[in-house]
């Protein structure tokens, strides 16, 4: 027995030092921390339960069989994430470049098995060179293995990844289908292909951080959601981030206490929007005054800033907020703020948290980029997104809501639960000067003739009445009142029940 204890002891101290001190300190001296560390930061202290501590691989090719580390490159296990249960991988860089194997892939599907069995999120923290070349195609199909099991629990549980350092090759779409990209400035990377395989094939110059940063990953592409400083930044945001999640497709999210009083009033609002509707306006300052405390986590931050997406809480429960943004693009959609938006709105919906919207959209983005990317089919995305959503949603209209626009921002004829109209609502098909101008396209040579038409169709349709009259908006709010009227309602839809007819599954415009 004794034997088998102190065995048991070598193994497990094997396991903790990973790859070895000089790799420790390769990893430290790049700012980054190991597997083990990571998780000690990620959950609560003592409660992280590892599993598979002594799994090792089973290649004996190119002088494997004796180079065994027992984990085999990934921490594998459960633990509590304020409290709740979560589970988790952490990919080990010191062992073999955190390359993926057949065993070392067995180990993250076994987690992700359990945690759909439990319902409890999924966290994975990559750093890995990809696939071990060592064993072939065996490490491919573990890769395969994972994809399957993320799309199996996609809609299940909440399933994030934060990317700490580098993820390539095939290795790359285990992340992409997950809800949520997290990435860690100047040390972590995303692309299919390398820059030297881009410079054979392509003849392009570029570094892997040009091609894959945090920076092109969260400004250009879109792929990730949100990028920090270092390692431990990344890793407390993510805990925040958790917070407004709830544990799996069947619970509500947490319920946090506020000394935000629900009817608080908020008066500068009332003079937010200017009255010349040209000038712009931040649709951001609305949302931290409307919010609990004024804590918004927004998301995808600097990509397409036409419209703002991210958590907030009304009477400590959590609530997704989708905005138009009037500062860039005027708040127009286009092909990227409606992937973006639509993604969000999927999310919020599988996991039963309730969408605010604000709509000040003066319609879609005009012109041939647009048309030829496929703004259309892009559009219809959000379109799709809002009208499955059986979940509460409450649409505040601040100022424009133009044309087909209007329709897809959580409009009335959507299913939307409670559709309001600030005073400086305009909805109308589209912008009074463009429609008198079709309309009197006789009169367009008369400058003092079109202003009269314009102003007399601005009195009649820019405004939120007609649509009143329609029933299309159930009420005009001042907005210093909107925090207190969304708070209202989202205690009247609580126990709010809407079904979708069955079907296997509906066909996105993908």
């Amino acid at each position: 027995m004794q034997e088998i204890i102190r065995r048991l002891e070598e193994k497990r101290r094997a396991a903790r030092a990973g790859g070895g001190q000089k790799r420790i300190d390769a990893q430290h001296a790049k700012g980054k921390l190991t597997a083990r560390e990571r998780l000690q930061i990620l959950f609560d202290p003592g409660s992280f339960e590892e599993w598979d501590t002594f799994v090792e691989h089973d290649c004996n090719d190119f002088g494997m069989g004796e180079n065994k580390i027992p984990g085999d490159g990934v921490v594998t296990g459960y633990g509590m994430v304020n409290g709740r249960i979560t589970f988790a991988f952490s990919q080990d860089f010191t062992v073999f470049g955190g390359a993926l194997s057949a065993a070392h892939a067995r180990k993250i599907c076994k987690i992700m098995e359990q945690a759909m069995k439990v319902g409890a999120p999924i966290i994975g923290l990559n750093d890995s060179g990809g696939a071990r070349i060592q064993e072939g195609v065996a490490s491919l199909g573990g890769y395969a293995d994972v994809f399957q099991l993320n799309v199996l629990a996609s809609g299940v549980v909440p399933q994030i990844s934060m990317v700490m350092g580098p993820c390539a090759g095939g290795a790359v779409y285990s992340p992409a289908i997950t809800d949520f990209i997290f990435m860690v400035r100047d040390s972590s990377y995303l692309f299919v292909t390398g820059p030297e395989v881009v410079k054979t094939v392509t003849h392009e110059e570029v570094t892997a951080e040009e091609l894959g940063g945090a920076k092109t990953h969260t400004s250009r592409s879109g792929v990730a959601d949100l990028a920090f400083e270092n390692d431990v930044d990344a890793l407390l945001m993510l805990r925040r981030f958790l917070g407004f999640l709830p544990l799996n497709n069947n619970e509500q999210a947490p319920v946090r206490a506020t000394d935000d009083p629900p009817d608080r009033l908020e008066m500068s609002l009332d003079t937010l929007v200017p009255e010349n509707p040209n000038l712009p306006y931040d649709i951001k300052e609305v949302i931290h005054k409307v919010v609990d405390e004024g804590d918004f986590f927004e998301l995808q931050t600097d990509f397409a800033q036409n419209i703002v997406i991210g958590f907030g809480r009304l009477e400590g429960a959590p609530v997704g907020i989708v905005a138009n943004q009037p500062m860039v693009l005027a708040g127009c959609l286009d092909i990227d703020s409606s992937t973006k938006a639509a993604r969000f709105v999927r999310f919020c919906d599988a996991f039963n948290i309730p969408i605010v919207t604000f709509v000040d959209v003066p319609g879609f983005l005009p012109g041939t980029g647009q048309e030829f990317g496929g703004i259309i089919r892009h559009g219809a995305k959000l379109l799709y997104a809002y009208a499955e959503a059986t979940i509460p949603k409450l649409t505040v209209i601040t100022r424009k809501a133009y044309g087909g626009a209007y329709d897809v921002m959580s409009s009335k004829h959507l299913r939307g639960d409670a559709n309001y109209a600030w005073p400086s609502a305009e909805i109308a098909v589209m912008g009074s000067k463009g429609a008198v101008e079709i309309i009197f396209r006789q009169d367009r040579n008369d400058p003092e003739k079109i202003q009269q038409r314009t102003d007399e169709y601005r009195e009649k349709f820019a405004n939120p009445f007609v649509a009143g009259a329609k029933g299309f908006i159930d009420d005009v709010i001042m907005p210093h009142d909107t925090r207190r009227q969304l708070c209202r309602d989202l205690r009247m839809l609580k126990t709010k029940t809407l079904e979708n007819p069955r079907r296997k599954h509906g066909n996105i415009p993908l």
